[in-house]
C-alpha cells in the first residue's frame, strides 16, 4: 500500500544542496560559466579572499558583466587587478561612481578614477543628480560643483562636509569661478575666516570691493601689498585697498 495521498508514482531523488564552501578550482569554473546568474556572481564577489585571476575570469564573463551591480562589486573588490577595475569605472552609473569614491577599501587610484569620471560627466548630469552629489559626494567632486552655474548646486556644495580649504582655494583661482560663488565664499561663516581663502579672495577679480576692504583690514599691511602684486582685482579696487593700507600705516605712527 502506498501512503495516504500518494499516487504511487516514483519520484526523482532530490538533489543535495550545494556545499557551502567551494574549492578554488570549482570557483574558477563557476566564474567562467556562461550561465552564471547575477546573484551567484555577487555572492562570489562578497568573498574577500578571491584571487586576482578568478576576478579577472569573472570580468570576462559577458553574461554577468552586463549587470551594473556586478560591475560595481568588481570595481570595489580590493583584489581586482587595475587593468580590470579602471576600465570598468567608466561604465558605472553616476551614483555608483560616488559610492566607489567614498568606499574605504577601494584603492586610492581607483577612487581617483571614479572622481575624474564624475567630474567629466558634469555637462550631462541633471540638476537633481548634481544636488545629490553636491551634498553627499567626495570633497573633490563637491569642489567641481562649486563652479556650477546653478546657485542651488553651488550653495549645497559649499556645505559639503568633505570639502577642504585647499579645494575652496583651487576653485577660487579658476577663471570659471562665478561671481555668485566668490561672493558666497567671501561671506561664508567658516571659509571666509581661513587665511588661504582670504588670500585667494583678494586675488580674485570678482570679489566685491566692500568685502575686499574688510578682508584686507584683517591682514598685516605688508602682506596685503604682496598679495595685491599678483592680484586680478580691478585697478580701482587695488588703489582703494592700497590707500586704506597707507592710511592704517600712517595712523599707527607716533605723534
Amino acid at each position: 500500500m502506498t501512503p495516504e495521498g500518494s499516487t504511487g508514482a516514483k519520484r526523482a531523488p532530490l538533489k543535495p544542496d550545494p556545499p557551502a564552501e567551494t574549492s578554488p578550482d570549482n570557483r574558477a569554473v563557476v566564474a567562467a560559466d556562461a550561465g552564471l546568474s547575477e546573484d551567484a556572481a555577487l555572492a562570489l564577489l562578497r568573498r574577500p579572499d578571491l584571487p586576482a585571476d578568478l576576478l579577472e575570469r569573472l570580468a570576462k564573463n559577458s553574461n554577468v558583466l552586463k549587470h551594473g551591480k556586478v560591475k560595481l562589486a568588481l570595481v570595489e573588490h580590493p583584489k581586482t587587478p587595475r587593468h580590470v577595475s579602471l576600465p570598468l569605472v567608466r561604465q558605472l552609473y553616476t551614483f555608483d561612481l560616488m559610492q566607489v569614491a567614498l568606499t574605504p577599501v577601494v584603492p586610492a587610484d581607483v577612487k581617483l578614477a571614479a572622481e575624474e569620471a564624475l567630474c567629466n560627466r558634469m555637462e550631462t548630469i541633471s540638476s537633481g543628480e548634481k544636488l545629490t552629489l553636491a551634498h553627499r559626494a567626495s570633497g573633490r567632486v563637491a569642489g567641481e560643483l562649486l563652479l556650477d552655474r546653478d546657485s542651488r548646486v553651488m550653495q549645497t556644495a559649499l556645505q559639503n562636509a568633505r570639502l577642504t580649504e585647499a579645494l575652496i582655494v583651487r576653485a577660487l583661482m579658476r577663471p570659471e569661478a562665478t561671481a555668485a560663488f566668490v561672493e558666497a565664499v567671501s561671506h561664508h561663516g567658516k571659509w571666509s575666516l581661513r587665511r588661504e581663502v582670504r588670500v585667494a579672495l583678494l586675488r580674485n577679480e570678482k570679489t566685491p570691493m566692500a568685502r575686499a576692504v574688510e578682508l584686507a583690514r584683517g591682514m598685516p599691511a605688508l602682506q596685503v601689498k604682496e598679495i595685491l602684486q599678483g592680484s586680478r582685482l580691478p585697478g580701482n579696487v587695488k588703489s582703494c585697498l592700497l590707500a586704506d593700507v597707507e592710511k592704517r600705516a600712517t595712523g599707527k605712527r607716533p605723534g
